[in-house]
């Protein structure tokens, strides 16, 4: 069916809360997807940083067929050993952690937000109930999710929004330090902005973070959703800092394209809910479980998170020539494969441009485009997209 059929089809019975597609996508291979009329895209936003092993890997492929014939959903109400051994395996990672598995960042970060409140109502009383959050910050779009993120456009007539919540210019010290005074639970950041276009910190940002929160008794929580499993080069990207908090929050690729997110609270904090305190009907399902795990041990047997780093590297460097003999590329940052450039043109453009010349990549920001590509893009793929980025910039 051709491609202007679904558009029609999709206006009667979707709701308006996306922005028109021009593309619908049918299968995917790798790092590559195809459309509905068989035209293949390099796909180098990977499902805005969920394929992190590319399209169908055969690890999860396989994982979620033999999981699906054995045992597809139980309720909480019983124990399954998939989520068990995820935990595990993230205690590994994160020493001392102890996991509440849900569906989506949006809800790791609601219960992350649950948890640091009633840990400080029980602890402190409720009068300490501040949440400190940053300025251009990106948290979901569930209500608590949606008032943490520091973006008033997200809140357009969403108001009142939840209360209790304090915005801090990212990356400034003294406004951090002003904020975190007696009545803050917690203090909730990225360890690098992904949605605002991937604004890193400035160096001790995180590490200072860490220390006024454990002077002034407030939790630390980094919302890990889009940076964390391995995006940045490390497992989690607070590891660049030498920095553990103590909540950290994780989504995207850890289902290998199945919705699943984990909120891990070490020390006092992961003792903070208890039965009934919070739940998810469909947390820890064992399918998405099982392909969490076939991606956690990809990742290590094929030393992807080395390939991560050595790739965004090279990435780098190459943006940042090209930026040197194309002036209209005025800023390049980002860690890893979590990358941005800035732009002296609209960065829509240049993504649609990008698009009919078989590359996917996200305009994040008006003048900001973003890739977060699956770790095992070549770099013989990435040189074929910047040379067709340079030819689109030469156009603009």
């Amino acid at each position: 069916m051709a491609n202007d059929s679904w558009t029609e089809r999709a206006a009667r019975v979707l709701q308006d809360n996306y922005y028109p597609a021009r593309l619908t996508l049918v299968r995917g291979e790798g790092c590559r997807v195809f459309d509905d009329e068989g035209r293949s895209y390099l796909d180098l936003i990977a499902g805005i940083a969920v394929n992190s092993l590319g399209h169908c890997h055969p690890a999860i492929v396989r994982a979620i067929r033999e999981q699906s014939a054995t045992l597809m959903h139980v309720s909480n109400l019983y124990r399954n050993p998939w989520s068990v051994r995820l935990a595990e395996e993230f205690a590994t990672r994160v020493p001392g952690s102890r996991a509440f598995f849900c569906n989506s960042g949006a809800e790791a970060n609601e219960a992350a937000i649950k948890l640091v409140r009633r840990h400080a109502h029980f602890k402190y009383g409720p009068a300490r109930h501040v949440i400190v959050t940053a300025e251009a910050s990106f948290h979901g779009r569930t209500f608590a999710a949606l008032t943490a993120t520091g973006q008033p456009k997200y809140w357009e007539g969403f108001e009142p929004l939840v209360p209790g919540f304090r915005y801090v210019p990212y990356g400034d010290l003294a406004a951090l330090d002003a904020a975190v005074t007696d009545d803050v639970c917690a203090v909730l950041l990225e360890p690098i902005q992904g949605e605002s276009g991937v604004r890193v910190p400035p160096p001790g940002y995180l590490t200072r973070a860490a220390k006024l929160c454990s002077e002034r008794g407030a939790l630390l929580v980094f919302d890990e959703v889009q940076t964390g499993l391995g995006r940045t080069g490390t497992f989690l990207a607070c590891e660049a800092d030498g920095v553990l908090p103590d909540v950290v929050t994780l989504s995207k690729s850890l289902g290998g394209g199945l919705p699943l997110g984990a909120m891990l609270a070490r020390g006092e904090a992961s003792s903070a809910f208890v039965p009934g305190s919070h739940a998810s009907t469909f947390g820890g399902n064992p399918v998405a479980c099982a392909a969490a795990l076939a991606f956690l041990e990809t990742i290590d047997a094929d030393r992807l998170l080395d390939r991560v780093r050595e790739t965004g590297d090279w990435f780098m460097e190459a943006l940042r020539r090209l930026a040197i003999l194309q002036p209209k590329i005025t800023g390049v940052r980002g860690r890893g494969l979590l990358i941005a450039i800035d732009l002296a043109v609209p960065a829509k453009e240049v993504a649609l441009a990008a698009e009919a010349r078989g590359y996917l990549i996200n305009a994040v920001q008006e003048n900001s485009l973003r890739f977060a590509p699956p770790f095992i893009v070549t770099r013989e793929e990435l040189s074929g997209f910047l040379a067709v980025l340079e030819e689109i910039l030469h156009r603009e």
